[in-house]
């Protein structure tokens, strides 16, 4: 078993760090030990701090018709929620005036 490693020096390690701890607040060891996990790629780091690592992220849809769907169910979920969230709202602003 062979085992890649990225010899990396002290001006990069620490511009890496610099970056990691603008972009997310973990601390000094965190970041450290979240670069060594992801073999000193700072953008795994961000995009895991952020949710949007591969792993985490939904499986794409196999077509072009079930991406189409997807779209037109998530617009009429929102849709929905903005109907309900109004009337909740002119409801308690009926309330409120009387």
């Amino acid at each position: 078993m062979i085992i890649e490693m990225e010899i990396i020096d002290n001006e990069a390690l620490s511009e890496k760090l610099g970056i990691v701890a603008r972009q997310t607040d973990y601390d000094e060891e965190t970041i450290k030990q979240k670069l060594i996990d992801s073999d000193y790629d700072h953008m795994k780091v961000i995009k895991e701090y952020l949710g949007l690592d591969k792993k985490t992220s939904t499986s794409k849809p196999s077509s072009v018709n079930q991406e189409i769907y997807k779209q037109i169910r998530k617009k009429m979920e929102i849709t929905e929620y903005n109907k309900k969230h109004d009337e909740k709202l002119t409801t308690e602003i009926a309330n409120n005036q009387k």
